[in-house]
């Protein structure tokens, strides 16, 4: 529980006060955790808090799709678009083509030299992803 983020409405959290800290596991919905260098790394189950208020996004071909979600990062083939002005390792939003989200990601090369890259350069680092739920379930609450 150390070094972990949770969002949680203060009515809750009100209401949780009654129990001990014996009795409880967690309060609210875990956003993130800590590193030994203080920075947040956002767990999967953020997503769909965050998702809508991304200012830059990456969306993938569906072709790709199913790579991303076993844990790889996003070569440039595999890049259908990407917002306008995002920088080198700016924290993103991955999306499907339908606008499902899909994880989140670190750019790896800004929008502009995603343009020239090679088409086997990554371009966005993975961070985390839906398949996240299925593949460590035992570690994210």
């Amino acid at each position: 529980m150390r070094d972990r983020v949770y969002y949680v409405s203060e009515r809750i959290l009100k209401l949780s006060e009654c129990f001990s800290g014996k009795q409880l596991v967690s309060v609210g919905t875990c956003f993130g955790k800590f590193s030994k260098t203080n920075k947040l790394k956002f767990h999967i189950t953020a997503l769909y808090y965050l998702a809508p208020y991304a200012q830059h996004k990456v969306w993938v071909k569906p072709s790709f799709e199913q790579q991303y979600l076993y844990g790889n990062n996003v070569p440039k083939s595999g890049l259908a678009r990407i917002t306008e002005n995002a920088g080198q390792y700016q924290g993103v939003v991955v999306y499907s083509m339908s606008d499902l989200p899909l994880g989140f990601g670190v750019l790896a090369r800004s929008t502009t030299d995603c343009k020239t890259a090679d088409p086997l350069t990554a371009v966005c680092y993975h961070q985390s992803d839906l398949g996240e739920y299925i593949r460590a379930e035992d570690s994210l609450f």
